[in-house]
């Protein structure tokens, strides 16, 4: 049956980035619905997002489109090109290639609940984390520094 059981689809709480990275991103939740329904070309992740928490911390993906709908709440878009708040109904897209780091905070005092689609590019895609030291390298989804050097503890790509 093509209908997803939400709360059958696979999840993932908390995030993998080596701390401190991880701080503001730990309590997200993401229920992955295009992994639920077998979908390879693209994902479709069902994020919700509590107070004081960010999406990611500020990224860009070489290969990867990624898109963002606000189903429930208000949250606040960080871009290179400053701050703009987004509420329920709207939208933001992320070209890949661009280099323009992004993320969400959520500000507000209640629960945010958004829709994220993005394309997956296994084996060609690179992350670059603009504000911090880290990194994903093509191919790879293991956290680096920008030297090159990994992190102690095994990390993987959770975005």
């Amino acid at each position: 049956m093509p209908k997803i059981d939400i709360d059958a689809a696979p999840t993932r709480f908390g995030t993998g980035y080596p701390p401190p990275f991880d701080a503001p991103c730990k309590e997200r939740q993401r229920w992955k619905l295009g992994d639920a329904a077998g979908l390879t070309q693209f994902g479709v992740n069902l994020m919700r997002l509590p107070p004081g928490q960010w999406t990611s911390q500020r990224h860009w993906h070489s290969a990867e489109d990624e898109f963002v709908w606000v189903v429930e709440g208000e949250v606040v878009l960080i871009t290179d090109a400053g701050e703009e708040v987004l509420r329920a109904g709207e939208c933001a897209a992320f070209p890949a290639g661009k280099a323009d780091g992004h993320h969400i905070q959520n500000r507000s005092d209640r629960l945010a609940v958004l829709l994220e689609v993005g394309s997956r590019k296994p084996g060609v895609d690179a992350v670059d984390y603009p504000d911090i030291d880290l990194v994903i390298h093509k191919g790879e989804t293991t956290y680096r520094h920008r030297d090159g050097s990994p992190y102690e503890a095994e990390t993987k790509r959770s975005r």
